[in-house]
Formats: structure tokens, sequence, C-alpha cells
């Protein structure tokens, strides 16, 4: 079955990195498109990142340009994001998911979704 598994999250304090992965299973994602959404306490979960599996178009939320970036390892079924310069507002859940519409910011695009990894901004 399609499993998408994240790992990487932890606590940072501001201004420090972390690289979120996500592995892949199940099925050929090559047509597909990797996506990263958050969820902070009590906010609805929102679009934090988004590339084809094959590479192309990139998209990135305002708030994390040039902060964020996504990537891929094709050998290992694996796409990163690696969050540079946190921020508290960053702290929250961070989920991957796959779809087939493209290079969607829209959560109902998605159709395989990983079970989160935490990650906290704080001093």
């Amino acid at each position: 079955q399609v499993q998408l598994v994240e790992s990487g999250g932890g606590w940072v304090q501001p201004g420090g990195s972390l690289r979120l992965s996500c592995a892949a299973s199940g099925r050929t994602f090559s047509s597909y498109a990797m996506g990263w959404f958050r969820q902070a306490p009590g906010k609805e979960r929102e679009f934090v990142a988004v590339s084809m599996w094959s590479g192309g178009t990139t998209l990135y939320t305002d708030s994390v340009k040039d902060r964020f970036t996504i990537s891929r390892d094709n050998a290992k079924n694996t796409v990163y994001l690696q969050m540079n310069s946190l921020k508290p507002e960053d702290t929250a859940v961070y989920y991957c998911a796959a779809g087939r519409l493209g290079t969607s910011t829209r959560l109902r695009d998605y159709d395989y979704w990983g079970q989160g990894t935490q990650v906290t901004v704080s001093s």
C-alpha cells in the first residue's frame, strides 16, 4: 500500500535549520506532485511548498520563500524540505502529501498523506 513517512522534525532555536524527509513507497510517484503542508495548533492545515516528482515547477507560500527549499532524491524515493532561518511562527506539524493534479496548493487535490512530524521553534 502507499506510504508517506515523514521524519526530521524536532526542536530548534529561532534562526536555526531543520531538514524534513518524506519517504514514499507503494507505487510509482513519477507523475505526482509532492507537497508539504503544515498545521499549527488551533489553525487549519496550510500549504507550504510543492514540486513535481519529475522536476519542473516548484511553488512556495510567501512566508517561507527564500528560507525553505523542496528537493528530492529519486534513487531513495524521498522528498526533502530544507528549512533555514526558522521562526517561532513556523512551529507546526508538517505533512508530506502526494497528488496527481499538478503543483496544487489545495489540500483536496492530494491523494496520499503522511502522519506528520512536529517542528517546534522556540528559545
